[in-house]
C-alpha cells in the first residue's frame, strides 16, 4: 500500500507552500482534509490568474496544481463552535499541518500544546516565514522575499544584470518538500514513542540553507559568489550554456573525465591538448576564450543533433521553453503526465496533470482526482464526525461554516 494510507491530515493552506506541502503527502496516499478560512473565501489559489477549467470559474488553474487528491472543509476555527468542530476532528487525525505566519498557530490553538488534550498522537508541522521563536513571527513571509533576502537573486542570471529570481516558486516547494519531510518524520516518531509534537520549519532558513557551499564559502573564506556567465558553475567548466544553430545548450563537465569526452564527440583533439584548457584550474581561468571555442564548434549543428549524439556520454541537456519542456518525447514516453476524466465543464473532458515526482516500485501510484470546489465536502465530513444535519444548518447560517 501507499507509505501513508490511513493517515488523515488537517492542513490549514494558503498560497503555494502549504498547499503543495498537504499534495505531497496527499500523493503518498494519504487523506488530506483542506481546512479553508470562510472569511477569505479558501485558498487564494482559488482565484489567482484568469485561467478556469469550468465555465463557472469555480475551478481554477493555479489552484488545480495543488488542491487535487484533497478534501475541502470550509470552517472558521476562530469561532468557539468552530473550535469545537475542529477539535472533534483533530481528535481522529494523524496531523495538523500549516502554513500560517509565525505568531498565528499559538493564537488560533493549532499548536501541540494546546491538541495533545483530545489527542496525544498529533503531529503538528508549522511551514512559516520566517517562524515562530523570533521578532519576525509575526511577518508575512513569501517566495520571492525570501530569494531576494538570502542572497539568491545576487548569484541568479547574467553579470551586469539587475538582480533576478528563478523563474518558479523554488523556495515556496522547497519549504514543502522540508515541511513533508518534518511531518513524515513526526508520524515515524509517534508509531515509535506514541507521542506527537511540534515541527517547525520556515522559508528563509529553507532559502539560507539552500546556499549551499557558496554560503560555507563566504563564512569561512570571506568569498562572495556573484552571477556567473552563461549560467555557469561557480567552480567547475565547462559547466555552462553554449550556442548551437538553433538555440542554447547546457554542457555539464564536472569531471575530466567528461571534458576529455567532450573533446572527443566535438572532434577537435586539440582541445584536449591546449595549455590554457588541460585543467579545470585552467579551464576556468581561460573561461572566457572556452566559451568561444565552445560556440564554434556547437554552432555547426541543432540541438536536437547535439542532444542524440552526447545522448548518455556527456552530461547536457537542450535549453527549452515550458511548451518544449512538457512535449519532450522523454516526457511523454515515460508517462511524466496523465490525463484525468473532467466533469465540471461542457467543453473540457479530460484535464492533464503532471505526475508525482516519485514512485515506489510494487505499489501502485495514487488515482488523481481534481481538486474538490470550495467547501465541497464540508457536510460529509461533519456528518462522518457525528453532527447532525441539524447542528450542520445552524453552523452553516451563523457562517462559521460552508458547504456546497
Amino acid at each position: 500500500m501507499l507509505p501513508l494510507k490511513n493517515k488523515r491530515i488537517l492542513s490549514f493552506e494558503t498560497w503555494g507552500a502549504g498547499s503543495f506541502h498537504g499534495t505531497l503527502l496527499a500523493m503518498l496516499g494519504a487523506e488530506v482534509i483542506n481546512i479553508e478560512d470562510p472569511k477569505q473565501s479558501g485558498n487564494p489559489l482559488r482565484r489567482m490568474g484568469t485561467l478556469f477549467l469550468d465555465e463557472s470559474q469555480e475551478d481554477n488553474e493555479s489552484g488545480e496544481s495543488t488542491l487535487h487528491n484533497k478534501k475541502s472543509l470550509a470552517l472558521d476555527i476562530r469561532s468557539a463552535e468552530g473550535k469545537k468542530v475542529f477539535l472533534s476532528l483533530v481528535e481522529k487525525s494523524d496531523a495538523v499541518i500549516d502554513n500560517f505566519r509565525g505568531s498565528l498557530p499559538e493564537e488560533l490553538g493549532v499548536i501541540y500544546r494546546k491538541l495533545k488534550v483530545v489527542n496525544q498522537r498529533i503531529v503538528c508541522t508549522h511551514l512559516s516565514g520566517y517562524g515562530r521563536d523570533n521578532e519576525r513571527k509575526s511577518w508575512p513571509g513569501y517566495d520571492f522575499l525570501m530569494q531576494a533576502e538570502t542572497g539568491w537573486m545576487s548569484v541568479t542570471g547574467e553579470p551586469g544584470s539587475i538582480p533576478t529570481k528563478v523563474g518558479v516558486s523554488v523556495v515556496d516547494l522547497l519549504g514543502s518538500v522540508y515541511a513533508a519531510l518534518c511531518t513524515v518524520s513526526g508520524l515515524l516518531r509517534t508509531e515509535i514513542t506514541g507521542k506527537g509534537g511540534d515541527f517547525d520549519t520556515n522559508l528563509f532558513d529553507v532559502a539560507l540553507n539552500c546556499l549551499c557551499y557558496q554560503g560555507l564559502w563566504f563564512l569561512n573564506e570571506g568569498i562572495v559568489p556573484g552571477k556567473q556567465p552563461r549560467s555557469a558553475h561557480a567552480s567547475q567548466a565547462p559547466c555552462q550554456l553554449v550556442k548551437t544553430a538553433d538555440g542554447w545548450f547546457y554542457v555539464a563537465c564536472l569531471t575530466q573525465k567528461f571534458w576529455e569526452i567532450l573533446c572527443q564527440e566535438l572532434g577537435d583533439d586539440s582541445l584536449k591538448h591546449d595549455a590554457r584548457f588541460l585543467t579545470n584550474e585552467s579551464r576556468m581561468k581561460h573561461r572566457e576564450e572556452l566559451t568561444a571555442s565552445l560556440d564554434n564548434h556547437f554552432q555547426k549543428k541543432t540541438n536536437a543533433n547535439w542532444a542524440a549524439q552526447m545522448e548518455g556520454k556527456v552530461p547536457c541537456a537542450p535549453v527549452y521553453d515550458i511548451a518544449q519542456a512538457l512535449d519532450n518525447p522523454y516526457v511523454r514516453n515515460n508517462d511524466k503526465t496523465l490525463s484525468v476524466p473532467y466533469s465540471r465543464s461542457t467543453d473540457r473532458k479530460s484535464i492533464e496533470f503532471l505526475c508525482a515526482p516519485f514512485s515506489i516500485p510494487g505499489t501502485p501510484s495514487v488515482e488523481f482526482q481534481t481538486a474538490p470546489l470550495y467547501g465541497e465536502n464540508t457536510r460529509d465530513i461533519l456528518i462522518e464526525a457525528g453532527i447532525t444535519e441539524k447542528e450542520i444548518n445552524n453552523l452553516q447560517k451563523a457562517g462559521v461554516i460552508f458547504c456546497q
